[in-house]
């Protein structure tokens, strides 16, 4: 069969029918399946992509045949960076790359035979798209969350342009890999922070992946502790730091301030302004990576005032280091250097005194500090108390005098949006004079991002070089003023697209409320999982937030959650131009089809492992894919009889028939596509062995065979299957067939097949009466004429019997 016409035929075909359009009058069976948004990069789709999308697809035709209303749009997220760099290098505008790459990349996905409904198409870097984007800012900017501050920033010189939290990997730029800096600058933050307590309560009631989950919870790193006030010695200033070891309070000996704290400045005497500058100078060319190193040589210096431990009264000198970082907790920490490992080898180094103020069991060496739980000493009015105990008393003593307070402390920080590059969602804010920063009128929506832009990267926003674009009139006073120039950062773009997918083209609103009620949220989520702690959390802050405004009424985006594994190179790594080592499946479809390949996808590697690229097993599908082809022209040519007698090979195909539809429903259910195959392959054997056993066989039951075979296949080999089953003279079509039932009765055998071990190498089989006895199965074993050989003048020490598996002889 030439698997590559029939593929054009049936696409034609489908897309003719509308065989896969959404249907709203049946809204009430909705499935929404998604993969995450599909970036329009420079290169053609890669096996990455296929192994995403396809199988991905294949779940959607699943889902379809059992009965649902496939809603599974697909869209393009098409701002960013690499769009950007590419202008750079070429000087083609971002804007038409990125649409000469869209285009490839829509004829590319229909030739995969997806289920794709196009009506709901989405473009990011479309106005009638991104002016939703613009208005959902102006909403958060409305609501109080969306704030513009002076702040230290993560910035990327590689990349030109400043970086969320969570968009740096270990101290590099999560793109381009280089070493982030650090920069104090004026930016727009979204308060995600407002939500942390409510998006970690809720993160367990999700269908995700536990690694997944537990990232995020690690990464919203809740802490419960206490907040204490210091005040600085012989002056009105005061400063918190944040503990969740409130019982060692007595044992502070000094304090420390990041060096970035805002207050270092006011607190360092004139004595040691030099010294401290020039530390505050030498701290911006470490990474926080670096600072946080805990086997990195601490440094440091004192800043000359002093100030009191509330608990006490007693004077400790304020220090800056660091080790200590302004972007968690205050920014300032109690040190306790006989019960903390920082503050301990840091106290050693400046000679600091170190007090203990916790016991243990005796036992710990007080050479080094004691950091775990035990009972207070040297804390008068606390001693003896537990650590547990003392927390609570202790905290409770200073809110008595108002210097301290219970306090639930978060790792998570505001979610910096503002980005220093062209290629994005322009920021519709005007900056006067006279009036500060005023938001852009709803009805001047959308800001256009202009096309006529200096995008080469300056470290400044290259909007600012466009005259027409930049200068403008204040809303309020109607005097000259100046638009924002920062773009946003492109997650804020996919952090609502699943919203507007079901009402793409509505012009009024960004959706309306009771379209997305009823179709939110997505049933099924499929995508990678590098965007645990950047998208993901990014998209259930949003839907948050859009809910508390009104705008929907459900509490998270995506209920399941799937992550695909990740094909790698022939190499052992990721895929990429740098490297050389992207695969094309371009060559594979061309020669075997589009079937094959996907076929292969799904059997060559398990779903959510993926694995390194081996195009060795792909000419065995092909095989496969033709003895089927085989198979069911020979089933369609058969005529029914009056066969009536159930004979025992009978009996097996249908256990096999049965058997393969219910493994093949478990496994589809759950992204295990290779072993789905694996079972269709088992099936096509049996199906064989009935067909040439020489025997009267049973017409209808093998043409029925025949369609559940097919059926069973049609989400992995949608075209192949369509055209066999026209073939044999059914209806059209067949992914509007429903997905086959097992009926329970049909797999209880007669018989079973058992392995005999020797030593447990497996040296026969036997077949006997599922309900036969374990000393009936023992003598039928040992009276099997491979295992008496098997033995020889061996003896025979023990015989085990493992119910319907195997026979194992021990023997020395």
């Amino acid at each position: 069969m030439d698997f590559k016409s029939i593929e054009r035929k049936w696409q034609k075909k489908w897309d003719e029918t509308n065989l896969y359009k959404f249907d709203p009058e049946k809204i009430d069976k909705k499935r929404y399946i998604l993969e995450m948004f599909s970036y329009p990069s420079g290169a053609r789709l890669h096996v990455g992509h296929w192994y995403n999308y396809g199988l991905s697809d294949s779940y959607a035709r699943f889902k379809r045949m059992q009965g649902d209303e496939v809603f599974q749009p697909m869209g393009f997220d098409a701002f960013g960076l690499p769009a950007e760099n590419y202008a750079i290098k070429t000087g083609i505008h971002p804007k038409d790359s990125t649409l000469a790459n869209i285009e490839t990349m829509e004829h590319q996905l229909r030739e995969m035979g997806a289920t794709f409904d196009w009506d709901y198409e989405l473009i990011t870097c479309n106005s009638d798209y991104y002016k939703w984007t613009q208005w959902l800012f102006l909403k958060l900017l409305e609501r109080g969350l969306a704030y513009r501050k002076n702040a230290p920033v993560n910035f990327c010189p590689n990349c030109n342009t400043v970086l969320a939290n969570e968009q740096v990997i270990d101290g590099e730029c999560e793109r381009c890999s280089t070493t982030i800096e650090k920069k104090t600058l004026t930016q727009w933050f979204f308060k995600i922070t407002d939500y942390a307590q409510e998006l970690l309560d809720d993160i367990d009631g999700l269908d995700w992946p536990e690694k997944t989950k537990m990232m995020q919870k690690n990464w919203i790193g809740r802490s419960t502790g206490g907040e204490i006030t210091f005040d600085v010695y012989d002056s009105s200033l005061s400063f918190t730091v944040f503990t969740t070891r409130a019982d060692t309070l007595f044992g502070c000996s000094y304090v420390v301030l990041a060096p970035e704290h805002p207050m270092v400045q006011e607190v360092t005497t004139p004595d040691n302004i030099d010294e401290v500058t020039q530390y505050i100078s030498d701290c911006t060319k470490a990474t926080e990576i670096e600072r946080q190193s805990t086997e990195r040589e601490k440094t440091g210096v004192f800043t000359g005032s002093y100030a009191i431990n509330p608990i006490n009264g007693e004077k400790v000198p304020i220090w800056i280091a660091d080790y200590v970082l302004v972007t968690y907790g205050t920014g300032a920490v109690m040190a306790v250097p006989a019960h903390d490992s920082r503050d301990f080898q840091f106290a050693a180094k400046f000679e600091l005194p170190i007090k203990r103020v916790i016991s243990g069991d005796g036992k710990q060496d007080d050479s080094l500090p004691f950091v775990e739980h035990g009972i207070l000493t040297n804390s008068p009015g606390f001693d003896s108390l537990t650590t547990e105990q003392a927390k609570k008393a202790i905290i409770d003593k200073l809110k008595e005098n108002n210097k301290g307070d219970f306090k639930t402390n978060f790792r998570l920080r505001d979610w910096l949006v503002s980005r220093q590059r062209y290629w994005g969602t322009p920021i519709p804010v005007i900056h006067c004079p006279e009036c500060g920063a005023v938001p852009v009128p709803e009805n001047d929506l959308p800001v256009l991002l202009p096309y006529e832009v200096d995008f080469s990267p300056k470290g400044t926003s290259p909007l600012a070089t466009n005259e027409e674009f930049i200068n403008t009139t204040c809303p309020k006073c109607g005097k000259p003023a100046k638009r924002d120039a920062d773009t946003m950062d492109t997650f804020v773009c996919s952090s609502w697209y699943f919203l507007r997918y079901v009402d793409n083209k509505n012009d009024k609103e960004p959706f309306n409320k009771e379209i997305v009620d009823t179709m939110l949220p997505v049933d099924k989520y499929i995508g990678g999982p590098e965007h645990a702690c950047m998208h993901l959390l990014y998209a259930r802050f949003f839907t948050k937030a859009l809910r508390d405004m009104g705008l929907l009424s459900f509490d998270e985006p995506f209920t399941s959650l799937v992550h695909q594994g990740i094909i790698l190179g022939p190499d052992g790594n990721r895929m990429s131009k740098s490297r050389g080592n992207v695969i094309s499946p371009d060559s594979y479809i061309k020669k075997y089809g589009s079937d094959v390949f996907r076929m292969y996808l799904g059997f060559g590697f398990a779903y959510i492992e993926g694995g390194a690229w081996n195009d060795d097993g792909i000419k065995a599908v092909h095989r496969f894919l033709e003895r089927v082809v085989r198979i069911i022209e020979r089933g369609a040519s058969l005529t029914p009889s009056n066969y009536s007698k159930i004979k025992e090979k009978e009996k097996d195909l249908l256990y096999s028939r049965h058997y393969t539809i219910k493994s093949v429903t478990y496994d589809i259910d759950k992204f295990q596509f290779n072993t789905s195959i694996a079972r269709l392959m088992e099936l096509v054997n049996a199906m064989y062995k009935y067909l040439d056993s020489g025997e009267e066989i049973n017409v209808s039951l093998f043409i029925e065979t025949c369609k559940d075979l097919l059926k069973l296949m049609a989400p992995f080999t949608p075209h192949t299957c369509e055209e066999l089953w026209q073939n044999m003279g059914n209806e059209y079509s067949i992914h509007n067939q429903p997905w086959p039932e097992f009926d329970e009765s049909k797999l209880v055998k007669d018989t079973i097949e058992l392995g005999v071990q020797i030593n447990s190498k497996i040296r026969a089989h036997i077949e006997v009466a599922s309900d036969l006895d374990d000393d009936k199965i023992k003598e039928l074993a040992l009276a099997n004429e491979k295992i008496i050989e098997a033995i020889g003048e061996k003896t025979v020490r023990k015989v085990i019997v493992i119910k319907g598996r195997l026979v194992n002889i021990v023997i020395s």
